[in-house]
């Protein structure tokens, strides 16, 4: 299993010698920190006094800040990526061009490629997420067993043990995640996937599958 079944590594990224096409993609999880060691900070002069910036950091000249977010280096963020207000990117994050990162989300060691959308109250860590994929409203990105053990992937070739005590979400190119679905520790997703909202999903989907979990819905009449 390569990430080149997964991912395109854009050129508007300069990391690519990083990032191997044939190697694992939870390895590109692990790539990010090396990534990041010779970033050359730049920010713009003028941004907003509410977007706190500490570490080394790199802003392109045609992203848009908010009034008010939180960026801690190393992170370097793409040319035409919108950052809403209250973002928090806490280190270690990797951002292409045109993306969103919503107000209220959190972005921790996550490489996210280009036209990647997680508009609102989301977590993504130690995840990446691929080109043109979506986050609905308030999915979470779990990244730490609750046991703390390292963690386990179940593909259809086997278990593979990472030996990572932290691995989120690998996400396919332009596939999507329904609002306040879960997506458990190593969870890996096929591009052009789907899966629904309010769906606690991990392990492996692969390309263009669809998974769900629907409760059913009782309808009685009101009492009183």
């Amino acid at each position: 299993m390569k990430a080149a079944d997964f991912f395109d590594f854009p050129d508007s990224l300069p990391f690519a010698g990083h990032f191997a096409p044939s190697a694992p993609p939870w390895v590109w999880v692990e790539a990010i920190r090396a990534a990041l060691i010779d970033l050359k900070p730049a920010v713009p002069e003028d941004r907003p006094p509410g977007v706190h910036i500490s570490g080394p950091v790199y802003i392109d000249p045609t992203a848009r800040l908010p009034h008010v977010c939180t960026i801690v280096g190393p992170a370097f963020i793409g040319p035409e990526t919108e950052i809403r207000p209250g973002a928090y990117i806490r280190g270690q994050v990797i951002v292409g061009r045109g993306c969103v990162l919503g107000n209220a989300c959190e972005f921790k060691n996550a490489l996210l490629l280009d036209g990647v959308k997680v508009p609102h109250f989301s977590y993504v860590g130690d995840s990446v997420l691929g080109n043109e994929s979506h986050l609905g409203a308030g999915v979470i990105c779990s990244n730490v067993r609750l046991d703390e053990c390292p963690i386990t992937l179940y593909l259809p070739s086997g278990a593979v043990d990472t030996g990572l005590r932290k691995l989120g979400l690998m996400l396919g190119d332009r596939s999507e995640v329904g609002c306040n679905a879960v997506l458990q520790p190593g969870t890996l997703i096929g591009r052009r996937s789907l899966v629904y909202p309010l769906t606690p999903f991990s392990g492996f989907l692969g390309h263009d599958q669809v998974a769900g979990a629907r409760s059913d819905i009782r309808r009685l009449p009101r009492r009183g």
